[in-house]
């Protein structure tokens, strides 16, 4: 059995090619080809925690995988990253463990890829801003993906630690090689962006839609509980609105459930599944839209096409 570190990952791992792996896998979701059962959690109230099971498997791709991924919000202050996971490969051939994978670098891979994705779809072309919510290490790749489908040019972070902002803007410049300017407040961030990010574990809204600009595509991918949200009701009922997957987001997207219970919007708001897109079936950006938003919370094809394409990577 291959056992391989987030360190391993990260030498293996690039942003763009995530993203093509990410995009190709939803073009085998759109065919049926995948396999894909309802993720299992675990929530441990007593420690504000809860640990999921995401098991998938990719026919054309023989990409098979689970992953355990826990959520811990609470240990920052203890100095611990609050998302962590582990990915379990098998040969779909035989059922014999292939790997054993730190995934948390790998998860945030694939979720920064998976906004590069709806980006590319719903985001302005002339895309030049960006405004980050969250200046942990999924706003971090959420922030990469972005500068990757779009000729970005300046990002603004904002997040409630004023060291971890400051932080996030110094190793992201260096990264990116653009500007990027810590915000004092969630407003000043969201201004001039033609692109916004969310990835807080805050459960409450740390977005207002009277702070966006009148043409402008918004990722939600912070809150997957179903009673969390990052985005206020009016940022939702008043966008075209593409989610990830309809089974996950019937169950944990509280920034949909929460304004559908107020009864601000149906489900016949959403527009597209990010499947749809990929494929075609629907049409992205149009000329005509004002405000996108892409709600995602997360399937385990990501994670079991990610895998795949490190083990092709290292010759297996």
């Amino acid at each position: 059995m291959l056992f391989l570190s987030d360190q391993d990952i990260e030498k293996h791992l690039t942003m763009k090619e995530t993203i093509e792996t990410v995009e190709q896998a939803f073009k085998e979701y759109a065919k049926g080809n995948v396999v894909l059962p309802t993720r299992s959690t675990i929530m441990i109230p007593k420690h504000n925690g809860s640990i999921s099971f995401m098991p998938s498997y990719l026919t054309e791709l023989e990409a098979q995988a689970t992953k355990i991924i826990s959520i811990y919000p609470d240990n920052r202050e203890k100095g611990l990253p609050t998302t962590v996971a582990w990915i379990v490969v098998n040969d779909p051939k035989t059922g014999m463990v292939q790997a054993f994978m730190d995934a948390t670098y790998l998860t945030a891979m694939r979720t920064g890829a998976i906004t590069g994705v709806a980006a590319k779809y719903l985001a302005p072309k002339d895309s030049k801003t960006v405004a980050i919510f969250g200046a942990g290490v999924q706003g971090r790749t959420q922030t990469w993906a972005a500068c990757t489908v779009r000729d970005i040019e300046k990002v603004y972070v904002f997040d409630l630690y004023p060291e971890a902002r400051k932080r996030f803007a110094e190793d992201m410049s260096e990264k990116l090689g653009i500007e990027v300017i810590p915000a004092v407040s969630g407003e000043e961030a969201c201004r001039d962006a033609d692109i916004v990010l969310t990835a807080t574990t805050s459960p409450r809204p740390v977005l207002k839609r009277e702070w966006l600009k009148e043409k402008v595509h918004v990722s939600a991918i912070g809150a997957f509980y179903p009673d969390w949200r990052e985005l206020d009701t009016a940022t939702v009922a008043e966008s075209k609105l593409v989610i990830d997957d309809m089974e996950g987001i019937e169950l944990e997207a509280g920034d949909i459930l929460i304004p559908i219970e107020e009864g601000t919007i149906t489900w016949d708001h959403v527009h597209a599944e990010l499947k749809e897109l990929v494929s075609e079936e629907k049409v992205g950006r149009t000329s005509e839209d004002n405000v996108t938003v892409f709600k995602s919370v997360g399937i385990a094809i990501q994670d079991s096409s990610v895998a795949n394409l490190v083990l092709k990577k290292l010759g297996f």
